[in-house]
């Protein structure tokens, strides 16, 4: 029995207690005095139950008994919920049938008359549930399972919710990294051998990954290669797919549809005279025939390149035949401590508190140096100044817990992390307990998790009932400043958890959740199996899926992408999984043999997911619209998908719809009714029928990002001002379209009103315009309130003849404009107009203009502008004949490409590092920036004094 048996069933029974006292549900049962009764009964016991399942899920470990009463408990509960769900269902389309101006009274009638007859098994079924929780509850006093002795403190957010962990602060591994450098640096110890190898092996949490990034990160280390790449290996087995990890990790990526042998002759082309450097990060396989097939495609480097290896094995050392392996020793004592107390002591001095450091050091002692154990515990006592809590760590007994006491337990999971666990409050013991469904290193979405977590109903609501998705945020901050949650880098949204960590999630879920890995593995799946992912294979037959039917109360079915091509999946999987009606997550994503939907898919009137996203689905059927507790519908990336159900605005629960990349021509009527939705990514207006643009002001809710596309079927501007955007203060992200393929002149003045009503709100960060047909822009675009405004794209707005005033964007990073075929000058009014005091583009970083094919004159008299540029980049500006800035102090790259009338110097800049120029005939180059690296030159004035230059610079690239 698994430690998340008590997690998960107190996160189901807070679903029922929730279902029981909700108003719809009462307002359906209070018709029938007994009924109600009985529902009363149901609740007493819950809470009853619930009450003894923290001192249950400490003694399953040690008696038997107590872990077979915990799986009574969880079957009769998740009956239960399924059963209250019918009702809430019945509930939700009452709500959704009364919106048709019916007689809401004849619907309940007509609800009680389906469900609560005398003779009717529902009937039944509520006795029978109760009759057996009443024999569960009996037997807590037999147990002797007492009750909490108090109650659990309100979840409150972390005081420190926003900041990314630095991990720049590497503590301890200064020589190891210098050795390792000097070991890349040196030239290889055989001369027939062009390529070195350098294991670094060690135990799991002793920071092998850690030191290979500080050292893959390193300046010098991308000065020294010509190309780099880095490869999660892992417990991968299969050469094709390392292959196509290393070939995507490098310029050009690769086709997914290519053969091995494809994959190989292109690896081979990529590397051939290349000084390279690859990180094959965490290898666990030991077959020799693999690392040989991988060899020799190495072999065509340059002379002195470098493979890295992390490993836990010393045999990958023997079997890849290299020299003497680099083994990582433990973190001294002091360097555990710095680590420990960069985590636990955040937003305070620990000199501070001397009590707490004694008893943090004596804790780190126990850690054994091993950096995955500092980090974790750290965590754990994150913002935690409570002496009593740091002594319940140091004197846990899990420190000493053999795994006869915890058989379930793997050996290679470090007490640390078991600590980690153990003290979890429980709402995110359920939630980590749930990212075991994840393969071992698959990069996962926020969004993603968060999502999952609510359809399963892991998310806890607050007395003032608040947001769902406000509430997964919290959860998830909170764990990743735990460290359960490593994010990828800075710049990006995805995240993995270590293996050590996966490792934990595994064994505390049990056989509760199971991961569907190669062609046979289902054998498995038992009756209990409530959670399942499927790692896709090219070919998912019949035979992997035999033992589904075995899930008899399935929730999850989680499809997850491999690196496979084009996956294909039986026929059958679908037939399986209409059977389970208890699901709530389904996803099939990535199948690309999926192009409909049976209408049977309204049998899964429990289901709160669906992602059918990358599939070749072209409509769903109007019967998906009868899931009223729908609240994710992913459908990202169905490019033959052009219509969605006419019935949308019926699933009332809606809070997420992502339609990203499909080619939908309108929405259907009633997306207004989609009150409480959240994530809208696109809103399509048709020119006729469909939902008009106003719709949108009656979604108040909405946040991320929105793309309003086909702006020229709006047809009176007053509607565009109904959509309300000011006051969408979530709103991060908007896209605003008019239609990029119509280059008929339209009503110019009629697109500018338009644009006006649709101005946002200031919280905004990005922004794109996209075949706006207006001569000018209104105000608001550019305007100095836009205070959080990163990142704006204007596109292919043709009849535009000048530029709004977008230097006033006092945030402004990245600027791109393209596609402005009737702008001539870009003068003054670009910079400001007179209404903000700030520097123009005091923030800008990065600067395009490309297809501007009526510029003439870029004007610029200030220095103070564009102080800390560092890219430029203009491109097929033909006319463009003179003036660009002159003081670009912190340029670093400029590309300038099929400028073939300008004519001026080069801005003057000491930073700059990388030029390209192409088919600029007229530009004067001399002199070449004295910090140029890399210098690319095509069909450009280029004279013997400009190749003396480039060959005393030394440059990385010419061409």
């Amino acid at each position: 029995m698994a430690m998340v048996g008590e997690a998960f069933l107190s996160a189901s029974i807070d679903v029922l207690l929730d279902k029981i006292v909700s108003g719809d549900v009462m307002r359906l049962i209070k018709g029938k005095k007994l009924d109600t009764a009985r529902l009363e009964k149901l609740e007493i016991i819950l809470k009853s139950v619930k009450a003894v399942l923290n001192d249950a899920e400490n003694k399953q470990f040690t008696d038997p008994d107590v872990s077979s009463w915990i799986d009574e408990l969880k079957d009769v509960v998740y009956e239960a919920e399924d059963l209250l769900d019918d009702i809430s269902t019945e509930a939700l389309r009452n709500k959704v049938e009364s919106e048709d101006h019916q007689n809401t009274r004849a619907i309940v009638k007509q609800v009680f008359t389906r469900f609560l007859p005398s003779s009717n098994p529902f009937k039944d079924k509520v006795e029978e549930i109760l009759g057996r929780l009443e024999v569960i509850v009996s037997q807590k006093d037999t147990l002797k399972l007492e009750g909490n002795s108090g109650a659990e403190k309100a979840y409150q957010r972390s005081r420190e919710t926003s900041s990314l962990v630095d991990e720049s602060g590497v503590y301890g591994r200064n020589g190891e990294k210098e050795d390792i450098m000097e070991l890349l640096h040196r030239q290889n110890l055989y001369a027939d051998n062009k390529v070195d190898v350098i294991p670094i092996v060690g135990m799991g949490g002793l920071g092998k990954t850690t030191l290979a990034k500080l050292i893959y990160n390193d300046q010098k280390v991308a000065e020294w290669f010509e190309l780099k790449a880095w490869v999660c290996v892992s417990e991968e087995s299969d050469p094709s797919k390392v292959t196509k990890a290393i070939l995507q990790e490098l310029p050009g990526g690769c086709d997914d549809s290519q053969s091995l042998n494809q994959l190989q002759l292109k690896l081979k082309d990529k590397l051939s005279g290349n000084k390279f450097l690859l990180v094959l990060d965490d290898v666990w396989n030991e077959n020799p025939n693999a690392w040989e097939e991988l060899r020799i495609h190495f072999s065509f480097g340059a002379q002195n390149s470098k493979i890295i290896v992390t490993t836990r094995h010393e045999n990958v050392t023997a079997i890849m035949k290299t020299g003497q392996s680099y083994p990582l020793q433990t973190l001294s004592n002091d360097d555990c401590w710095e680590l420990f107390a960069k985590h636990a002591f955040v937003g305070t001095n620990p000199g501070m508190h001397p009590d707490l450091m004694a008893i943090g050091k004596a804790i780190v002692k126990r850690c054994d140096g091993l950096l995955l154990a500092a980090k974790s515990l750290g965590g754990l006592l994150r913002c935690n100044l409570d002496a009593a809590k740091w002594n319940k760590i140091l004197h846990s007994n899990f420190w000493d817990l053999s795994t006869d006491i915890l058989p379930h337990l793997s050996t290679d999971i470090l007490p640390a992390l078991k600590l980690s666990y153990y003290y979890l409050p429980s709402h995110l013991k359920r939630c980590f307990a749930y990212c075991s469904i994840f393969p071992k290193d698959y990069e996962f979405e926020k969004e993603e998790l968060i999502q999952l977590w609510m359809a399963e109903g892991l998310l806890e609501l607050s007395n003032d009932n608040g947001d769902l998705k406000e509430r997964g945020d919290d959860y998830f901050e909170d764990m990743r400043l735990r460290l359960f949650f490593q994010q990828l880098n800075a710049k990006e949204s995805r995240f993995v958890m270590h293996d050590l960590i996966s490792d934990l999630a595994t064994s505390v879920a049990g056989k509760f959740i199971y991961r569907l890995e190669g062609s046979n593995g289902s054998c498995e799946i038992t009756k209990r199996t409530g959670h399942l992912s499927n790692v896709q294979e090219e070919y998912d037959v019949r035979q992997k899926f035999q033992s589904l039917p075995e899930a008899k109360r399935l929730r999850t079915f989680l499809n997850v992408k491999s690196s496979s091509s084009w996956p294909y999946v039986s026929n059958v999987l679908m037939h399986d999984l209409l059977m389970k009606s208890s699901l709530r997550v389904l996803s099939l994503a990535g199948y690309e043999n999926i192009n409909e939907l049976p209408k049977d898919i309204s049998s899964l009137k429990h289901l709160r997911n669906l992602n059918l996203s990358k599939t070749s689905i072209r409509r769903l059927p109007n019967s998906l619209c009868t899931l009223y507790n729908l609240q994710a519908l992913t459908l990202h990336g169905c490019s033959d998908l052009v219509e969605l159900p006419r019935d949308m605005g019926r699933l009332i629960n809606m809070l997420y719809l992502d339609i990203r990349g499909t080619k939908l021509t309108r929405m259907p009527e009633g997306m207004g009714k989609l009150k409480d939705i959240r994530i809208l990514t696109d809103f399509v207006l048709g020119d006729e029928t469909g939902s008009s643009i106003n719709e949108l002001g009656k979604l108040k809710h909405l946040r991320g990002r929105l793309a309003i596309s086909r702006l020229k079927n709006v047809v009176y501007a007053r509607d565009a001002k109904d959509a309300n955007l000011k006051d969408k203060f979530n709103l991060k992200e908007l896209k605003l379209t008019w239609d990029e393929y119509d280059d008929i002149d339209g009503d110019s003045q009629h697109d500018r009103e338009v644009l006006e009503q649709l101005e946002p709100n200031t919280n905004l960060k990005h922004i794109l315009i996209e075949s706006y047909k207006g001569t000018r822009f209104p105000e608001w675009v550019g305007h100095f309130s836009f205070s959080n405004m990163v990142f704006l794209k204007l596109q292919d707005c043709k009849f535009c003849i000048s530029l709004p005033s977008l230097g006033q964007l006092s945030s402004l990073k990245s600027l791109s404009i393209s596609g402005f075929s009737g702008v001539v000058i870009v003068g003054e009014e670009f910079y400001s107009n007179g209404q903000a005091s700030t520097k123009p583009f005091g923030s800008l970083e990065i600067l395009a203009f490309e297809e501007m094919a009526g510029w003439e004159e870029w004007s610029c008299r200030s220095d103070e502008a564009f102080s800390l540029l560092e890219e430029l980049s203009i491109r097929d500006c033909p006319k463009l004949i003179k003036s660009m800035p002159k003081h670009l102090p912190s340029l670093k790259k400029l590309n300038i490409a099929n400028c073939e009338k300008l004519e001026c110097f080069l801005p003057g800049t000491p930073s700059i590092c990388e030029l390209e120029l192409e088919k600029c005939y007229a530009l004067q180059l001399e002199p070449l920036p004295c910090g140029l690296r890399k210098l690319g030159i095509e069909g450009s004035n280029m004279n013997d004094s400009i190749l003396e230059q480039m060959l005393q610079h030394s440059l990385i690239s010419t061409s």
